[in-house]
């Protein structure tokens, strides 16, 4: 498999761990820590873009880009949204029908990549792809599907980690090495984006940056917290021309 947004290898290591993503306590556990903060933040921005309170979704529709499991399409979903879950990796999307089906959630579930959905003519009211885009090989070619699937004036949301020392000391070796949350080698630190780079090459596809926010671990009785500090984890919302 070949494809300019999706790299073998990272579709496989993910694919691996189908079995486990809905593990709270698993390999998967930082994503269901940061799910509720993320699907809140993509929620409250979309809605409003309608010119609807709170995380009213109904009727909109969604891409979830690197769904995996289903974490964050299982969430959108429960608001509302038509959600469509897309990815290469076909024991993880096992994985999520057979959760949505248990749950009662309606959500199409697609084996592939972007730019199949493209070939296809497809549009969404907003896609998402959360910590997808620091596991792709050609940024400026992802960027550029996730546009093309994006009703003119529609949001892409994106969340990934900066590329700082800070996040090498604790998204890398602490996560992976020290406190064991993450399986070895989930990441590569060369590959984490920083805002200026995910900015910049997100103009040159037709995404303009409207609002950004880093994302931080709280209390366990509190979660994850949104914050101005985008050192680590941050989440941004793009707009389509």
């Amino acid at each position: 498999m070949t494809s300019p947004t999706a790299l073998p290898s990272e579709v496989a290591k993910f694919d691996a761990l189908a079995g486990e993503w809905w593990d709270p306590r698993g390999p998967m556990a930082p994503l269901h820590q940061m799910n509720p903060l993320r699907c809140r933040w993509i929620a409250g921005r979309l809605a409003a873009a309608h010119g609807r309170q709170g995380e009213n979704l109904r009727g909109l529709t969604v891409l979830d880009v690197g769904c995996g499991a289903g974490l964050a399409s299982e969430q959108l979903a429960r608001y509302g949204a038509a959600v469509t879950g897309l990815d290469a990796a076909g024991a993880a999307l096992g994985a999520a029908r057979a959760h949505a089906a248990a749950s009662g959630l309606d959500i199409e579930y697609r084996d592939g990549m972007p730019e199949d959905l493209v070939a296809e003519d497809r549009r969404f009211d907003a896609v998402v792809a959360l910590e997808v885009i620091e596991h792709v090989e050609d940024r400026p070619a992802f960027l550029r599907a996730l546009a093309a699937l994006t009703r003119p004036g529609g949001i892409v949301f994106l969340s990934t980690l900066n590329r700082t020392a800070r996040s090498f000391l604790f998204a890398k070796l602490g996560a992976e090495y020290v406190l064991r949350l993450l399986p070895r080698g989930t990441h590569q630190w060369s590959m984490f984006v920083t805002p200026a780079e995910l900015t910049r090459e997100a103009r040159a596809a037709g995404l303009r940056l409207a609002a950004i926010s880093g994302m931080a671990p709280g209390l366990p009785s509190q979660g994850w917290r949104a914050t101005s500090d985008v050192a680590v984890n941050y989440i941004v919302a793009l707009t389509r021309d």
